[in-house]
This record gives structure tokens, C-alpha cells and sequence, in this order.
């Protein structure tokens, strides 16, 4: 169904998904059509509709009403199959109703706008009230003023408009943007004057921007029309505002807390700028791409929104036909990266096409070399998991570029990327500790915070895979110190999921159990599927293949066959088919396994394969997963992705060599 919106903020419009205005014919179309929306989703019968339409209805009204209806789903459905019923313009019962979505009428809109800025910091609450007052185009349902029906909804939108510009300028009061304040009060107040609390406002925001005189003319032009026109006296808000600025009581000056001072000048700032800096200019591009690499790293909301726009900022920056600003803009987002699986495959390959056709472009001469490098750092860094020579190839060279110019917040970036081309095999978390390390005492010694979250939250997983829990513990509780120090809420997500793989490593199981379960809430927030996707009972399975390691028909019975496996389904259903009793289909499952994808669950994934194979008796893939997983010994399997294991390696290498 075509996504129709609908306008009753003025005259009532509705517009198709690309935003052009519905034909919708005559005056009583457009009253069915309204009076449908001020029900808001409810039903109205034909009868109402009829007594409300005509003054002296006559014995055709009601045929009228199905007709304007007819010629309604017509306009708004007008892909709907013949005699195929309406899915917006209903008929219910005794009559209609109109089932737009909540988001789909101007009105309902401004409402929610206004309702949830009440919750948010002053900034962005600013920013939603400015929203939703930019909706309105006119008086509410403007061509029905003299209407009943729309009377009470008319004077209900109209009352929450005026409390709306009041709470704006209460709000950039708050931000210290009195100057701001003072025209749309101005226009507020010359035509609704009884309004007390805009004069307050008014006169405040004159007296903040030290026009003191003023201030004291308002609160005298307020008293003269409340007593001429309504015959009031000022309240006490006014009388008081009136004394404080007589005496000027310090208490009319902004608040100098810490977090309104930061939203105060966070709303100048973006002011300033709206102002001075050209519209699609090179330079806002830029600003835009340094502004996505800060708001990924403030929770999974910014992650995803900063993922979400980054590829527009690329396409934006290609426009110019620039390969030096491409370059920029495509380094610039030096976001540090734990995970070694891309939320977005398809946008990390044209993240990929786009920094391979820029470095063909961009001069390879002395003072593009960073630039180079940077470009080599995001190719690898895209291309986490793919098993591309290309990613390799890039981290090494984008390693050595940053090495030669000695340029530490480069080298950093280098660093991650060589970290997430150290994951192709078994065995190698002795090499992305030493990654871990390096990344740690350079991010350290140059203040890079968001780097040194993740020196220690690389080294958390290093260290638990090669069994120094004691080790791992410290860097869990180090980056948890520091990401709640510099407010990086992710890092919360990984050193929390440690903490219930250390209690599975202790053999603590139902406490880990019960600390998977916590754990798993703070998935659904995290922004980030790459690492979410398949999760949680993939760390089910694996609790009970520690806690029964040969008994993979039992752990099969227990797991739930319709859970979201993510990636790891293939893995999984020789699992489902031995717990349902299907031997032979395990069998053939089993043995159309690939190699574990390059990350950090290869060793735990050649572990379940082993599992399978154990209670098989498969010597073919026994022999092979010996193989893959032998680079690993002395490690705890899957402790590298500092999230799960399965317990020691050797134990696994033993078993499968009992077998052989």
C-alpha cells in the first residue's frame, strides 16, 4: 500500500509517497475525508457523518456519503485490485474509519513531537519543537472553522500550538538563546495577548539579552491589555518577574550547571554555523563526516545513525569529482572496531569500491601519503571476514605508510585494521595481543580514548584465549573505567558478555547462565548485528557442550530449531537433525560444511563441527578439524571473541584423537 500522509495544520491536504498533493475533489470529499481524521482511528457512523455534514440532510445524504467515500479510496488506494476491500478507507461496523498510520497525519506528528522533547536534553528538545511547529501551515482545519464537529479538536490543536512556541522559547532560554527568543514572542504575544506566560518569556528574554528598559515596557504593555481587554490584574508570575528585575535578582541569569551550559553551547555552535558556512559546501561535508565518526562511538542510536549516513556523505563527496576531499571524507571516519563481521556487507563492498577508485585517482606523491594510508586502513578494515588477499595486502601497507610519517592517530587506525586481519585461522591470538599492546601504549601516550577503550578490550580477548584470566580481567575493568569516564556505552557490551564467559570458564555454569541472560538485554540496543545476529543461542548450544562436551544429540534436543541463528545456522542444523534423531542428515549437513568464516568464532566453530563429528565417528572431518584447530593449542576455544567458550582446546584435540 502507497505510504499516504495527510495535513489538517491548515488546509486539509493529502499527499501520495513522493510528495504530491491528492486530487480530492470537492468541498464535501475533503469534509468525509476530515471528519474520518478528527475520529483519530475511531469509527464514525454513516449517520454522523451525515448529521454533521448537512444542516437539512436529505433522503440522499447517505447514498452521498458512499459515494464521497468511494471517490476517496479511489484517490488514496489507487493501485487497490476491484472489489478487493480498502485497507486505509475502511468500512467498520456502521460506518467508517480512516486507519492512518500514526506518523501519517500532520497533527498526530506535531503531537509526538512535542510530547517526547519534554523527555530530552534542551538541545535536541529544541530541535523537535522547532519540528513540529514547522508543520503547521495555517489555522487547523482551516476550511472548517465554522464547523461543529471540528470546533473541539480546532481549539484543542490550537491551545497545543501556543503552549508549543512558549515551550520553545522557554527552552532557548534554557540554552542561552535569549535574542533568539524575543521575534517569534513578539509575533506570539501581538495576537494572542492574554497569554501571561509569553509576556514572562518575553520580558525574560529582553532582560537576558540587556535590554532591561524593555523588559519593563512589556511587562507595562502586558498589564495595559490584560486590564483593557479582560479587565485582569497581572498574576503573581508577572508581578514577581516585574520586582526581579527592578532589583536585578541574580536568579534571572541562565543556569551555569555543567549540562545546560554544554546543550547551550553545542544549539550556538550549530547556529553559528548554519549561519556562516554555505549550504553543500565542501567544508559542511567535512564537518558532516567528523560529526558521524563522534556520534558512533555515544551508543548503539549513533552507531547505527552514523552507519546509516555514512555512505550518502561518500556519494555526496564523489559528486565534487575531488579525490583529495573523496579521501578525506572516506578517512575521516576512523571509528575503532572490535568485531570482526560488517554490520552492512553490501555497504562495507561499496565502501570498499568507492576507496579502491579514489586511491586510483589520488596522486600517489609525498603529501597524499596519509591520505593513502588511510584509504589502505578502511579497504582492510571493510573487508573484515572476506578472506581477501586485498585485506591483508591494505593493512600491511596502510601499517607501514603511518610508521614512515609517524603519525600516531594514523598508525592507530592502521593498527585496527592490521587487529582485524589477524583472524583467518586458529591460533593467532598471541599476534592480536601484541596488536592489542602496541594499539594501547600509543593510544595512551597520544590521549587517543576511543583507541585505548579498544587496546584493552583487544587484549581482553587475547589474553582469555590464551588463558590469562587474570589478565583479561584487569583490561575488562580498565576499558569499563575508561568508556565510563569519556561516555563510550558500548564498550559495556563486550567486557559485561566477558565477564559470563569467565564464569563459564571457572565452571560456574547456571551463574553463567544467569549473567548470558543479562548479558543478552544489552543486545537489542547495541547497533550492531554483525556481532548481535545468532548470539544468544549460539551461547546456549555452547553452555551445554561445556557442560556434557560428547553429548551432541542432547545439546541438538535442547536447542530451538525456529531461534534466530543468524550466520550460524549451518553450523547448527547437524545439531537440530541429531536432537530429532536424523543421523544420516547430520551426517550430510556436516560434511557440506565450509571452513568457518575468518573472526573470532573460528576455533568455536571448528568446535561444534568436532562435536558432531565425535558422535558420528566422521574420521573424515575429525582429521580436518585436528587440523584447523591444532595452531589453537593451549587455548580456551572461542575465548578470543571474548564472549563465549567452549572450553579448553587440548581437551577438544585429545577427544577427536581418541577417535582417529
Amino acid at each position: 500500500m502507497e505510504h499516504i500522509t495527510f495535513g489538517v495544520l491548515g488546509p486539509v491536504m493529502a499527499w501520495d509517497s513522493t510528495g504530491q498533493p491528492l486530487g480530492l475533489k470537492g468541498p464535501r470529499h475533503r469534509a468525509v475525508l476530515a471528519r474520518l481524521l478528527v475520529a483519530r482511528r475511531r469509527v464514525v457512523p454513516t449517520a454522523r457523518i451525515v448529521e454533521d455534514l448537512w444542516e437539512e440532510p436529505g433522503p440522499g445524504a447517505t447514498g452521498s456519503v458512499q459515494t464521497f467515500v468511494g471517490a476517496l479510496r479511489r484517490v488514496l488506494e489507487p493501485d487497490r485490485p476491484a472489489r478487493t476491500p480498502s485497507r486505509l478507507l475502511v468500512t467498520e461496523g456502521p460506518g467508517y474509519t480512516l486507519r492512518a498510520e500514526t506518523n501519517a497525519v500532520d497533527a498526530w506528528r506535531f503531537e509526538s513531537l512535542v510530547t517526547s522533547a519534554s523527555r530530552l536534553p534542551a538541545g535536541e528538545a529544541l530541535r523537535r519543537i522547532t519540528r513540529a511547529l514547522e508543520l503547521w501551515r495555517g489555522p487547523a482545519y482551516a476550511e472548517f472553522a465554522d464547523d461543529g464537529w471540528a470546533r473541539f479538536e480546532r481549539s484543542r490543536l490550537a491551545e497545543l500550538r501556543l503552549r508549543a512556541v512558549e515551550q520553545q522559547a522557554h527552552t532557548r532560554l534554557g540554552l542561552g538563546l535569549a535574542a533568539e527568543a524575543v521575534p517569534d514572542l513578539d509575533a506570539h504575544l501581538g495576537e494572542h495577548p492574554w497569554r501571561e506566560d509569553g509576556w514572562r518569556l518575553l520580558a525574560l528574554a529582553l532582560y537576558r539579552t540587556g535590554r532591561q528598559g524593555d523588559a519593563l515596557a512589556v511587562l507595562r504593555r502586558a498589564r495595559s491589555r490584560l486590564a483593557d481587554e479582560l479587565g485582569l490584574e497581572p498574576g503573581p508570575a508577572l508581578r514577581r518577574l516585574e520586582t526581579d528585575i527592578l532589583v536585578q535578582d541574580p536568579r534571572l541569569d541562565p543556569s551555569t550547571e555543567p549540562a545546560t551550559a554544554a546543550d547551550r553551547l553545542w544549539t550556538q555552535a550549530t547556529a553559528a554555523y548554519d549561519r556562516t558556512v554555505a549550504a553543500g559546501s565542501r567544508a559542511r561535508l567535512e564537518s558532516t563526516i567528523v560529526l558521524l565518526r563522534d556520534l558512533a562511538v555515544t551508543g548503539g542510536d549513533g552507531l547505527r545513525e552514523a552507519q546509516r549516513h555514512r555512505l550518502a556523505a561518500v556519494a555526496a563527496a564523489e559528486d565534487f569529482g575531488d579525490p583529495e576531499l573523496t579521501a578525506r571524507v572516506i578517512g575521516a571516519y576512523d571509528v575503532p572496531a572490535i568485531w570482526p563481521r560488517n554490520d552492512d556487507p553490501t555497504a562495507a563492498r561499496q565502501l570498499v569500491v568507492a576507496a579502491e577508485h579514489t586511491l586510483v585517482a589520488l596522486p600517489d606523491t609525498p603529501e597524499h601519503q596519509a591520505s593513502r594510508a588511510r584509504l589502505l586502513a578502511t579497504i582492510a578494515l571493510e573487508m573484515r571476514g572476506t578472506r581477501s588477499p586485498r585485506g591483508p595486502q591494505a593493512a600491511r601497507a596502510a601499517e607501514e605508510a603511518a610508521r614512515r610519517l609517524d603519525d600516531p592517530a594514523l598508525l592507530a587506525f592502521a593498527l585496527n585494521a592490521v587487529f582485524m586481519q589477524s583472524c583467518t585461522c586458529a591460533g593467532l591470538a598471541s599476534r592480536r595481543d601484541a596488536v592489542g599492546a602496541e594499539l594501547l601504549v600509543l593510544a595512551t601516550r597520544h590521549g587517543l580514548i576511543s583507541y585505548q577503550v579498544l587496546g584493552h578490550l583487544i587484549r581482553m580477548q587475547a589474553r582469555a584465549a590464551l588463558t590469562d584470566l587474570n589478565a583479561a580481567d584487569a583490561h575488562a575493568t580498565a576499558a569499563d573505567e575508561l568508556a565510563q569516564h569519556h561516555e563510550r556505552p558500548l564498550a559495556t557490551v563486550f567486557t559485561t558478555w566477558y565477564r559470563a564467559l569467565r564464569l563459564t570458564a571457572d565452571g560456574r555454569l547456571p551463574e553463567a547462565r544467569a549473567a548470558y541472560r543479562q548479558a543478552g538485554t544489552l543486545l537489542d540496543d547495541a547497533g550492531m548485528p554483525g556481532l548481535t545476529d545468532g548470539l544468544r543461542p549460539l551461547t546456549s548450544l555452547c553452555l551445554d557442550l561445556v557442560d556434557r562436551p560428547l553429548a551432541a544429540s542432547e545439546a541438538g534436543a535442547h536447542a530451538d530449531p525456529d531461534a534466530d541463528w543468524g550466520p550460524f545456522r549451518p553450523w547448527v542444523e547437524p545439531f537440530l537433525m541429531l536432537g530429532a534423531g536424523r543421523r544420516h542428515d547430520a551426517r550430510v549437513q556436516l560434511r557440506s560444511l565450509q571452513e568457518p568464516p575468518a573472526g573470532l568464532f573460528y576455533e568455536a566453530l571448528c568446535c561444534l563441527e568436532a562435536a558432531i563429528a565425535l558422535e558420528l565417528n566422521d574420521q573424515e572431518t575429525l582429521r580436518r578439524v585436528h587440523a584447523r584447530l591444532r595452531p589453537a593449542a593451549g587455548e580456551l576455544a572461542g575465548a578470543g571473541s571474548g564472549l563465549l567458550t567452549l572450553g579448553p582446546v587440548d581437551a577438544w584435540l585429545a577427544a577427536v584423537r581418541s577417535m582417529c
